[in-house]
């Protein structure tokens, strides 16, 4: 016979979770926003101090990614009115993926295959850097598309079969099953 006294396994509200993702993209900004300003101060450990451009890169494009993420919420939440739970791993996920490409652009940069300016100043070189990862961080499919536009180029590598179906090319891969659209394009 079930006891009464035990609650029932509840799932939180809309509101309840819209608070849930504000809180985990707030820490994860104090913590991002931390870690910017300890490693501009230097205050890295020695032996990754050469990771200090790349790992910067890395929380700059966080800083995109959430801003990105606060203006959907608030876009979706207060102006159209169209709050969908079906987003919420998406605003877990994309602060993620944001840091990630941010990271990415470091690579690009220096592999050469990307390239910001002519000049050789090196305080301007990490400018460049930290400004192309927050665009990364910020719109993380259109760097993916332009990631995937230089590998074509570079090393004659076909796009991904989503950048196919964004870009309305016909899929070389025959699937009973289509993606779903990427949300980076259907969610502001």
């Amino acid at each position: 016979m079930p006891d009464s006294g035990l609650q029932e396994k509840t799932t939180p509200t809309h509101n309840e979770m819209i608070l849930i993702i504000i809180a985990y993209l707030s820490a994860l900004l104090v913590f991002a926003t931390y870690s910017i300003g300890a490693m501009g101060l230097g205050w890295l450990p020695a032996p990754y101090a050469p990771l200090r451009v790349p790992l910067m890169c890395g929380a700059i494009a966080y800083v995109g990614g959430a801003l990105y993420c606060f203006r959907a919420i608030y876009l979706n939440k207060c102006v159209y009115k169209r709050w969908d739970p079906d987003w919420h791993v998406w605003y877990f996920i994309r602060p993620l993926t944001s840091t990630i490409a941010g990271a990415v652009s470091y690579l690009f940069l220096k592999a050469g295959l990307l390239v910001l300016e002519s000049s050789s100043n090196a305080g301007a070189s990490e400018v460049g850097f930290f400004a192309l990862a927050f665009i990364a961080g910020f719109n993380v499919d259109k760097f993916v598309a332009k990631i995937e536009e230089v590998a074509k180029a570079v090393w004659g590598i076909e796009k991904s079969r989503s950048a196919q179906v964004r870009a309305g090319e016909p899929s070389r891969l025959v699937d009973t099953v289509s993606p779903p659209s990427p949300p980076d394009t259907d969610h502001p």
